[in-house]
């Protein structure tokens, strides 16, 4: 008799479990309050980041700091509110961004980002969507050239230990494939591997339906309590009660939360985010995803515009929006791209959901049998979701898996 499992949250993570699991054989339904690719998913900046085999720091030079507590910059705001409430995991995450530890993360996060392409291939053929991809990479843009030297000493880093291939742009060759862009940007590095999304939602949402296709089911409905029941599990929604052998939390920023109701008290924090689309000024294009790394923010040619996808804002997950940040990065794109009317009524805002060691939970949950976890991919829920898919599918048939899933065990914490 085939597994029954449901997987709870339908953002890119929670999709591919899905997938995965479907294809093995397994009788899954998904279910979340909105359909497939409506939440986190939808929002991002749509790169698959082969690239990204660092995962992001907290700031620790003097610096760095103290040009943050002014709180006016793009790439990061907080609040007050947010920073106090999420303090313990914050001291935890600035600590691992020591340099000793932080040099033993990143091989261990480079090991899932290093699938990332592998996994998303055979996703992308099964939805029938290649025509929302483009394999032609991205830039990250510089004004100063000590700035740019510095990055590119990094970037040859990841080539030698990771095999991340980029290709160095002076002006010239950056206006020949960004003939719009300001003279403020002396240079830039072109990142070959990454592929780019031209409607993240809508991958998502592609994966669900080819999941759907191959038996699948799909269950809109908010989530009531999930609750064991001897060796199985019932999850309530408020449409129907399903009772199975295994349940998969990948709820993304509200996978903490749901999770003390079970007793786990992870020591989850969220990085929220904004965007919002724009027209270009005619006859300008944009061809490439592009980012302002000295500044942080990135511009994207989708489908629905231009969008423009702001930096890290710390704060608690239910808070109001503060269009500030987005404000300030347009300010500075306009400067840089002729970017045209908005097309969005209001901006969209939503949360990346953070562990404070910088990789996410992959695995089995520590005292109940049958609740698998994958949550906290932090900047990479879409880059990872299908590696994270593949791999805890792997584990639930007790298969072997393709990295050493040690780092990523729900019990470190």
């Amino acid at each position: 008799m085939a597994r029954q499992t449901v997987v709870l949250g339908a953002g890119m993570v929670g999709v591919s479990i899905a997938w995965h699991l479907r294809q093995r054989g397994h009788e899954v339904t998904l279910v979340d309050r909105l359909q497939p690719g409506r939440e986190t998913s939808f929002g991002n900046a749509g790169i698959i980041q082969r690239e990204a085999v660092r995962p992001y720091p907290f700031p620790r030079d003097v610096k760095t700091l103290l040009s943050v507590l002014p709180n006016r910059r793009v790439d990061i705001r907080y609040r007050p509110a947010g920073m106090v409430n999420a303090a313990s995991p914050l001291l935890r995450y600035w600590m691992n961004s020591a340099p000793k530890a932080y040099q033993k993360i990143v091989p261990e996060y480079a090991s899932l980002i290093q699938l990332s392409l592998k996994t998303h291939g055979p996703m992308i053929d099964a939805a029938g969507a290649e025509h929302l991809v483009r394999r032609q990479g991205w830039l990250e843009l510089y004004r100063t050239p000590e700035k740019l030297a510095a990055r590119i000493k990094e970037a040859e880093e990841a080539r030698h230990l990771y095999g991340v291939q980029f290709e160095q742009l002076d002006r010239a060759a950056l206006e020949a494939k960004e003939p719009s862009l300001s003279d403020t940007i002396i240079g830039a590095i072109h990142w070959l591997d990454p592929w780019t999304v031209a409607d993240p939602g809508g991958l998502v949402a592609a994966y669900a339906q080819a999941f759907s296709n191959d038996g699948g089911r799909i269950l809109q409905a908010d989530i009531k309590s999930v609750q064991q029941m001897g060796d199985r599990w019932q999850v309530n929604t408020a449409a129907e009660s399903l009772e199975v052998d295994n349940v998969v939390v990948a709820l993304g920023p509200w996978a903490g939360s749901w999770l003390k109701e079970l007793g786990y008290h992870f020591p989850t924090f969220v990085k929220r985010g904004y965007h919002m689309h724009y027209a270009p000024q005619a006859p300008a294009k944009l061809n490439f995803w592009v980012m302002d790394a000295e500044v942080g923010y990135l511009l994207a040619p989708m489908n629905a515009g231009v969008r423009l996808t702001t930096g890290a804002e710390l704060d608690r997950l239910d808070a109001p929006a503060d269009v500030n940040q987005l404000g300030a990065a347009e300010k500075v794109a306009r400067s840089v791209f002729p970017l045209g009317e908005r097309r969005d009524d209001a901006p969209w805002k939503g949360a990346r959901p953070c562990l404070p060691d910088m990789k996410p939970v992959i695995g089995p949950a520590p005292r109940h049998p049958g609740l698998w976890l994958a949550f906290g991919h932090g900047h990479q829920g879409f880059t990872l979701g299908p590696a994270t898919g593949q791999l805890l599918a792997d584990m639930m048939e007790g298969q072997p898996t393709a990295i050493d899933m040690a780092p990523f065990r729900a019990d470190r914490f």
